[in-house]
């Protein structure tokens, strides 16, 4: 009976249209304008650039704001690379005739500090001025989010076979839910409890924690590439159609004529928290990068994060971006 009733609460899927979000960031699926971002540098401060991991960098200019916007005569271009190497074109680095930096596949270790040496007329009859602009350039991720909910059942005795029978099929239930859209529940904890009712006896309950995550596009049922994929986009529908699973046993429910099961859904028990991970080497500070606050951006020197934490620890004695461990 109790598994007829999860079986007849039915969901349906329905995908709203969803908005791109802040150029600058490039998010995994989107692709229709990252060729038009073009970032400039300041003569007064290095300019930070954040390039998702292996994906298509802005375009970064050898220039100023104000150089963009003027004519400059016989101008040459010099790129510098974290190590002091001059970049020359290859499959993942390209320098345009015009000056501008981009990664076309940027990985962790390109992470670091470029310098562009431009030497330019301001008119034919000036002598030659010299400008050297400094850029910082994070590898970021996205945050590995997922949802984490919680949930009471009404159940039988805590040593029955049943509660673990209704365990297995509402974790398969739910999983089938969000398959589709890439997503994978985990169960995290179960456990049964006697509960003291107010004013009554006692009851057996089922306190049940779950995770909703999202998987990688690419080992999906379905792969998929465009900008619906991405991870933040899965997951909400997936914790959409969660939550209106558990609100139609409530519904459900309510139209019965028969007794109650034995177990069954305890209206307005369904708990839900939403909880960021960057991964090791990667972590979030919204005061050293405010461009890029949602950011899981690669750890500094002097920092590192060895585990599924937000932030990047301080560790003097890290020399390398992405640090994993502080030696």
């Amino acid at each position: 009976m109790l598994f007829r009733l999860l079986a007849n609460t039915k969901v349906k899927r329905e995908f709203q249209p969803v908005s791109f979000g802040y150029l600058i960031r490039l998010p995994r699926g989107f692709r229709l304008t990252q060729d038009t971002v073009k970032i400039v540098g300041s003569s007064n401060f290095p300019v930070k650039v954040y390039v998702m991991l292996h994906q298509k960098s802005p375009h970064v200019l050898c220039v100023t704001q104000r150089l963009r916007n003027s004519e400059l005569i016989d101008p040459s271009f010099q790129w510098h690379g974290p190590k002091g190497k001059i970049i020359s074109e290859n499959s993942t680095t390209q320098v345009t005739s015009t000056g501008s930096l981009i990664f076309q596949n940027f990985e962790e270790g390109m992470s670091g500090v470029y310098t562009c040496f431009l030497e330019y007329k301001p008119t034919v009859e000036e002598i030659v001025k010299n400008l050297q602009l400094k850029y910082v350039i994070y590898a970021y991720r996205e945050p590995h989010y997922y949802y984490q909910f919680t949930a009471r059942y009404h159940a039988a005795p805590c040593n029955s076979i049943y509660n673990i029978s209704f365990e297995k099929k509402l974790l398969q239930i739910l999983s089938k839910l969000v398959l589709d859209l890439s997503c994978e529940v985990s169960l995290l904890k179960s456990e049964c409890h006697h509960v003291k009712m107010q004013r009554a006896g006692l009851q057996n309950e089922l306190f049940f924690t779950f995770s909703v995550s999202s998987l990688d596009t690419e080992k999906g049922p379905k792969p998929c590439a465009d900008h619906n994929c991405e991870s933040s986009k899965r997951l909400s529908k997936a914790k959409n159609l969660i939550e209106r699973f558990f609100n139609q046993q409530v519904e459900v429910l309510g139209r019965r004529a028969e007794p109650l099961p034995e177990i069954y859904y305890i209206e307005g028990t369904l708990q839900m928290v939403w909880i960021n991970r960057c991964f090791p080497g990667y972590g979030m500070n919204t005061l050293k990068h405010p461009k890029c606050p949602e950011c899981c951006v690669i750890c500094s020197p002097g920092s590192y994060n060895p585990r599924d934490g937000t932030h990047c620890l301080q560790c003097n004695s890290s020399l390398v971006y992405g640090a994993k461990a502080c030696l």
